[in-house]
This record gives structure tokens, sequence and C-alpha cells, in this order.
């Protein structure tokens, strides 16, 4: 089954864009589009997709809104993409904090536009990593988020837990994390599962988000 997205952008051109460039792909399907988040809830529910590429900054209902609208909404919501011009906008930040599963910059090569949608639809991994711990180094609390603080006393993680964590947080995928503590990919996608299991996380960006705010990593 191909991987159906939404395109969510009040640029036209950049929507008709997005859409050439996936539809060139054999294993990906454009399931429709939208101008504003105010669409999103409606189109998701008649559409299906597995992930929603969505702008940041959109006139109605930016994209920090309607991913936090839709995560509350919809049962087993899609994959969120956030799409944006600037990676250091402190709009991104917060649509992670909201929620989204990854970002792409509307600049990104073909091939980067494809991997991304296909890495999010996957689960495997953060886009930019190192994009995500400058933006939490400026945008985040520093350990001072005291929800983030209680998640992670809550979860009780392993030693070995809370290795994997500091690995996912540094944008490693699965594969990467085995080679680097010397175990089989199975096992990490284990520890992966309980780690998110134990922080009360949908996802890895939301896990790592948890522990830069909680101070459990340090993003710089």
């Amino acid at each position: 089954m191909p991987v159906r997205v939404l395109l969510v952008d009040d640029e036209p051109l950049v929507r008709a864009g997005l859409r050439a460039v996936l539809e060139a792909q054999p294993d990906i399907e454009v399931a429709g589009e939208a101008a504003d988040g105010a669409a999103v809830i409606p189109l998701v529910r008649r559409l299906r997709p597995d992930v929603v590429a969505m702008d940041v900054r959109m006139p109605l209902l930016d994209g920090i809104e309607a991913t936090r609208a839709l995560l509350r909404t919809v049962p087993d919501p899609p994959k969120i993409l956030v799409v944006t011009t600037f990676e250091n906008d402190e709009y991104v930040y917060e649509a992670l904090r909201a929620g989204a599963d990854g970002f792409l910059l509307k600049r990104a090569r073909p091939a980067e536009i494809v991997h991304a949608v296909r890495l999010i639809a996957e689960g495997e991994s953060l886009l930019f990593p190192a994009s995500v711990r400058q933006l939490a180094a400026e945008y985040g609390e520093g350990g001072g988020n005291r929800a983030a603080r209680a998640a992670l006393e809550r979860a009780r993680l392993t030693e070995r837990e809370g290795e994997v964590l500091r690995l996912m947080a540094r944008g490693l995928s699965n594969a990467e994390i085995a080679a680097r503590l010397v175990v089989g990919t199975e096992t990490v996608k284990s520890h992966v599962s309980a780690v998110l299991a134990k922080l009360g996380a949908r996802d890895r960006t939301q896990a790592v988000i948890t522990a830069y705010e909680s101070g459990f990593v340090a993003p710089g």
C-alpha cells in the first residue's frame, strides 16, 4: 500500500511542487490538499492519510493549532510533518511540542522530501536532529518543564532505556543505535517501544522533546 499524504499549505505553488515530487514515487500517493489548517480535520476523517505535510504559518488556523486539534479529535491520527521556511523558527518547536512528528524545510531537495515522508510514515527517526537540539536549546525550558520532569520520573527508565533515549535525542536510527550499543535491531526496537510506553509518548519525536524539556538530555 502506498503512503497516503495530505498537503496543507496556503501557497498553491508549494502544494503543486510537493505534489509533483511525491507523485513521482510509486510508493507515495497524494490523497488531497488544503489551503488552511481549519480544513485538516474533516479531510483527515474523509481521506485517512498516513502523513499530513503541514505548513506552520497559515492565515486562519496555523499548523500548531491544527496539530493540537487533530491529535485531540481524531482517533489513530496520521503522522504530522511540519513544512517550514526557517528551521530555527519558534513555531517549528511549538509544533513539535504540540505533537508533530518532524519537520521539513521548503528548500529541501526532492530526494530529501521523499525521504522525509517515508521516514515519518515509518516512525523511524527524527529529521534534522541537530536543528531540533538547537530549537530545544533556544526555545525549550531546559529542565524547567514540570510536566516533562514528572513524566520522566514516573517512567522509571532502566539504564539501557536511558541510553537509548539519549541516542534517540541525537537523531540516531534504530540500526545506528544497535551498532552503537552492539545489540540487535529488534532489541533496540523493544527498548524504543518501552521508552515510548513508559513516557506516554506517541512517537520518538515526543519522547525526545520530553527528554529535552525535563533536562534528562541537555540540548547543547
